[in-house]
């Protein structure tokens, strides 16, 4: 094996944990810098990482499965199960429960999946399909569980900008300049440190929430934390079982698993009872957490495959 190899396999076991320590540690300094960029920092980060990964991507490669059709069930009938589950406990549990859910699938999982080797176009697939569904159904059920009227537009309008572009703008540029989209598709690792950057600064943010919270019951933030942990270990588990059914545990892992949680956190501030956000801010945690150990057990596999064959 050479050096190179080694060193970047070793980093990458380590640059997760490493990069949400620096974020917890760093959170004001990096709060107000995504503050005075007008919090454009992350989601141009995803916009880069999703053109990188879609110049891979070819269109007519993208076809629905019925791995696609149990996922998303999945995903609604859990959604409606936890929250009517829990809703006589207490109804801001319910409803950060609901949400962490309910939340479609994170656009950067498309990146992870593929460092995990999995079907990129898979999950790009589910990507789409997940995320214009929950747009048609989440306005139903924020408007049903929330305190708010919840529109398809508003939903639309915070996830067609990191959708839509940066999978027309790689295909765009496979057709106008196939060369500098062969090149960019064939050095994929480059989302993996633009990823790191946005989980610095996703990490920043949040711990400064929680700092910021004030007067919100300690049993209840750790009810919603708890939730969160559980369902996020039950969402990649169920996800790559799934998968597994069909070939592919990874993606299915990651198509359940990982949530679009800025989009989650937005929505329980917007519609719900904004305590619950706390739920989906955790998931944040948690979901990285997961993703660490994920990419750790995979460069163990390859490193142990790689020093059989050597």
């Amino acid at each position: 094996m050479h050096l190179p190899e080694s060193f970047h396999r070793n980093l990458k076991s380590i640059a997760m944990p490493a990069a949400m320590v620096v974020g917890a540690l760093l959170c004001r300094p990096v709060a107000a810098l995504e503050e005075w960029s007008g919090r454009m920092i992350t989601p141009t980060l995803i916009f880069l990482m999703l053109f990188v990964t879609f110049c891979r991507v070819k269109p007519r490669e993208m076809r629905f499965s019925m791995l696609h059709v149990w996922l998303l069930l999945f995903q609604i009938a859990a959604c409606a199960a936890v929250y009517f589950a829990l809703l006589p406990f207490d109804v801001t549990v319910a409803q950060g429960a609901m949400i962490c859910i309910l939340t479609p699938v994170a656009m950067a999982a498309v990146v992870i999946a593929g460092m995990l080797g999995a079907n990129v176009v898979t999950v790009a697939t589910y990507s789409l399909l997940c995320n214009m569904a929950i747009a048609l159904a989440a306005p139903g059920i924020l408007t049903f569980a929330g305190t708010g009227v919840c529109t398809f537009g508003q939903i639309f309008a915070r996830i067609a900008p990191l959708l839509i572009m940066p999978f027309a703008a790689a295909q765009c540029c496979r057709f106008v300049v196939p060369r500098f989209a062969g090149w960019v598709g064939a050095h994929g690792q480059i989302s993996f440190y633009m990823w790191l950057a946005a989980l610095i600064v996703t990490i920043g943010r949040t711990t400064a929430f929680i700092i910021d919270l004030h007067d919100v019951s300690r049993s209840v933030e750790v009810w919603l934390a708890l939730a969160a942990l559980v369902i996020c270990l039950v969402q990649f588990a169920v996800g790559r079982r799934i998968g597994r059914r069909f070939g592919d545990p990874a993606a299915g892992g990651q198509s359940l698993g990982q949530k679009n949680t800025v989009l989650a956190v937005w929505m329980a501030q917007s519609f719900l009872d904004p305590i619950s956000s706390i739920a989906p801010t955790a998931y944040i945690v948690w979901q990285n957490f997961v993703n660490s150990y994920q990419i750790y057990k995979k460069d163990r596999e390859m490193t142990k495959k790689s020093n059989i064959n050597h």
